[in-house]
């Protein structure tokens, strides 16, 4: 009886062999196509498996043969994915701070299963979790589901917001008190994930980090926030945050040597409009929200790059630079 049932999954065996064992430049043979489903138990003539092979091609699996000294050797050609994007997926999940590094190993692990076990070796040697700064809570996997299935059903929700203390353990904010919001998107910045949301109770679009985020519920109750985000552009938002630190928005000119092009260019994008000063300089003018965190991206920046206004934000820059030196007076 067993016999029987194993003979049925012959054509599932034949695949799953091309599967682990060829790509591009690994090959079986006939001879051990019946090997294999030999110790499976499995009888099997050349012709049955011409015949599984034809079918698998029909199906879409790409498997190619070519003839070598009298013998014939088979491969799967392509995948869905190339050893190149398998690659590049894992590298973003072991990059990926706000994914743990037991949930990043347990991804890597089904990424592998993507290509032949010869590829997935070349896979594992980039594997680098363990000492990788990762968060530490394990739900944050399940958090961004019950974002998405929020935002898909149109539902505010609840949660708790935390916080680290000097501990290393987190606190919540508002004393545990629970936050009600209307969940519109997701933002992957600087390797953490944000939701981006509009809070009622204050009439703002707000941002929280999903790793910090506890005890999500769907309420039922239709989101909020319909018409300010219809001309929401998320690119846009992410421009104008410096760490995700909100404060005032202003419209910001910066007046930056020609050698910090690059930085300019890789931190707000092509689009921008470079006005060139002269044989040495150029101005932008961007949208900000003006924070503690921008201005100490400005003068991480050294001696190569300035605000020049609003003569609000050049106040504020050198309120800045006095806390500095007193900071470290003495």
């Amino acid at each position: 009886m067993a016999r029987a049932s194993n003979q049925k999954m012959k054509i599932v065996y034949v695949m799953q062999l091309f599967l682990d064992k060829t790509d591009e430049s690994h090959f079986i043979t006939m001879n051990d196509i019946i090997k294999f489903l030999r110790n499976k138990d499995i009888k099997a003539e050349r012709k049955s498996i011409y015949s599984d092979i034809e079918a698998l091609r029909n199906y879409g699996y790409d498997i190619e043969g070519f003839q070598n000294k009298g013998t014939f050797f088979y491969h799967l050609v392509n995948r869905k994915f190339e050893l190149a994007e398998l690659k590049l997926l894992v590298d973003a999940v072991q990059s990926s701070k706000f994914i743990t590094a037991k949930k990043s190993n347990d991804l890597i692990k089904k990424i592998e299963s993507f290509a032949s076990n010869h590829e997935a070796k070349e896979l594992q040697r980039q594997v680098y979790v363990t000492n990788r700064i990762k968060t530490m809570n394990e739900s944050i996997y399940y958090n961004v589901d019950n974002l998405h299935k929020a935002i898909n059903s149109n539902s505010q929700i609840t949660f708790k917001y935390a916080q680290w203390t000097i501990n290393k353990k987190t606190k919540f904010k508002r004393d545990g008190a629970l936050y009600k919001v209307s969940p519109w998107a997701l933002m992957w910045d600087n390797e953490n994930y944000y939701m981006v949301a509009y809070e009622s109770e204050n009439e703002k679009i707000k941002h929280f980090r999903v790793d910090k985020m506890f005890y999500i519920t769907l309420t039922n109750e239709a989101r909020d926030g319909k018409e300010q985000f219809k001309m929401f552009d998320m690119a846009v938002y992410a421009k104008k945050m410096f760490g995700m630190f909100g404060g005032i928005e202003e419209k910001v000119t910066l007046e930056c040597n020609n050698d910090l092009v690059g930085v300019i260019i890789d931190r707000f994008g092509k689009e921008i409009t470079i006005i060139q000063l002269d044989e040495e300089h150029f101005t932008i003018n961007v949208d900000i929200e003006v924070s503690q965190q921008f201005l100490a991206w400005v003068i991480g920046l050294g001696s190569g790059a300035k605000i020049i206004l609003p003569l609000s934000v050049v106040e504020m820059m050198k309120e800045e630079a006095k806390r500095l030196m007193r900071q470290y007076e003495g």
